[in-house]
């Protein structure tokens, strides 16, 4: 009986795959429908979708993201070790000529261009091996976020038609993130940069590219290279924490959050600046656990990546390279 429920499960469920497949092969037909009226080149969307392949893994990873929340405590000694310390250091010592005259074209600090690099891809180690076709076709066949990732999925197909990487070449994560500063395909259109001059925008191989790109990147949403991002502060006892959140309204200089008994983590007075920097209060785990005053290049590292464990671990990165 078991193994005639065994089979019988088995033939419904590879009716269910064939079934998908052929809705999934339907779907792909409109999506190059899609992409040849926005003027995509047909031969490029013929070589794009040659072999696109439903990939459930993606799904799966999508569904399925950890939803354990770590405090930052347990957070930033995991995302900054001191091996990835050692590392940025090198490469920032290793690159130092190229960064520097990145860093000055755009307007940002190269410690932050190699923090972005380390804490995104483990300096473009990590990339994901996704075809970024086969990816963002089955995201946006899934569903449950459809119009973002035709868009998206229509933003890779005009990087391809550009020329700046070929098909097979264009490999990501399972969302569609791609090359080692994990630019998603819009984020490639809008702030894609060439950076060793040779015409193209390569952020899987050219390091030059990938740190003209996320430079870039910072400079256009709003960075301002005469700051750093913020601080770890320590709150006076009894401190109204209604004045906490990274809101319009609830910003303060630094006078006036001195004023207010803030300090520095060390505990010395909040540093005079000749330009009183305009800062917010965050407390991402509560008043008893890390506090921040952050200023708006911190905004810029969240418009980059909307999570507060991202933008801290960069921040955090980022000043080792500069203080250890």
């Amino acid at each position: 009986m078991k193994k005639i429920l065994s089979v019988v499960l088995g033939l419904s469920l590879a009716s269910t795959a064939i079934a998908q497949d052929k809705d999934f092969d339907q779907y792909v037909k409109g999506l190059k429908a899609e992409a040849i009226e926005k003027g995509i080149s047909a031969p490029i969307v013929d070589r794009a979708f040659a072999e696109v392949n439903y990939k459930p893994r993606a799904v799966k990873a999508d569904r399925n993201q950890p939803e354990k929340r770590l405090t930052l405590d347990e957070y930033i000694p995991k995302a900054v070790p001191d091996w990835k310390v050692k590392q940025a250091k090198e490469l920032y010592k290793k690159h130092y000529a190229e960064l520097t005259r990145i860093g000055e074209e755009y307007g940002v600090q190269p410690r932050f261009i190699v923090a972005l690099w380390g804490i995104e891809s483990n300096f473009g180690r990590f990339t994901g091996n996704y075809s970024v076709v086969d990816a963002l076709s089955t995201m946006a066949y899934d569903g449950r976020r459809e119009e973002f990732f035709r868009k998206e999925l229509m933003a890779a197909l005009t990087i391809l038609d550009q020329g700046h990487i070929e098909v097979e070449d264009m490999k990501g994560s399972w969302a569609g993130a791609m090359g080692q500063c994990q630019f998603m395909p819009s984020s490639f259109i809008n702030f894609a940069a060439d950076g060793n001059g040779d015409g193209k925008k390569d952020i899987w191989n050219t390091e030059a590219d990938v740190f003209a790109s996320a430079a870039n990147y910072l400079s256009q949403s709003g960075w301002d290279d005469s700051y750093t991002w913020g601080r770890q502060v320590k709150l006076p006892n009894g401190f109204d924490m209604n004045l906490e959140g990274r809101v319009q309204g609830k910003e303060k200089t630094l006078t006036e959050w001195n004023t207010l008994g803030i300090t520095r983590y060390d505990g010395r007075a909040l540093p005079k600046l000749d330009n009183d920097i305009v800062a917010w209060l965050t407390a991402p785990d509560n008043a008893n656990g890390r506090v921040y005053l952050v200023y708006n290049n911190y905004n810029v590292l969240m418009k980059w990546n909307r999570s507060y464990y991202f933008a801290l671990a960069v921040s955090h990165l980022a000043d080792r390279i500069m203080l250890d």
